[in-house]
């Protein structure tokens, strides 16, 4: 399950994944959020939080999570993973180098750390 984190400013998007998040939960929850974010900025910054209570993605949700993320490919200026989980750690730090925006993670423990980066002014 996905759930947005509210309280973001305007081109700052939000989700906290829950249990096992399914291909539904992209397709009624972030695709939506998404284009309509992306349909009033040209760059968005992401902040992505796993909870305490994820047990990871269907194989459904990590196709839509790959489709979204090449649509928008380059529209994005900041992405902050918040996350214990040692895979998705390994695996986001091993492909950021692909993707053009500034990529950051934080353990769970810095979530106001993530947040307060996610939604700083740029730096020029």
């Amino acid at each position: 399950m996905i759930s947005q984190i509210e309280g973001l400013p305007a081109g700052t998007l939000g989700f906290r994944a829950h249990g096992q998040v399914t291909a539904d939960d992209y397709e009624s929850i972030i695709v939506p959020d998404v284009e309509a974010a992306f349909a009033l900025n040209r760059k968005l910054r992401l902040l992505y939080v796993t909870a305490e209570d994820f047990t990871g993605f269907d194989p459904g949700a990590m196709w839509n999570d790959a489709k979204l993320g090449a649509r928008h490919f380059s529209g994005w200026d900041r992405v902050a993973l918040v996350t214990d989980v040692p895979w998705l750690r390994v695996t986001a730090a091993t492909f950021s180098f692909a993707i053009p925006a500034q990529v950051r993670l934080f353990h769970a423990a810095e979530i106001e750390q993530a947040t307060a980066w996610i939604t700083e002014a740029s730096d020029g």
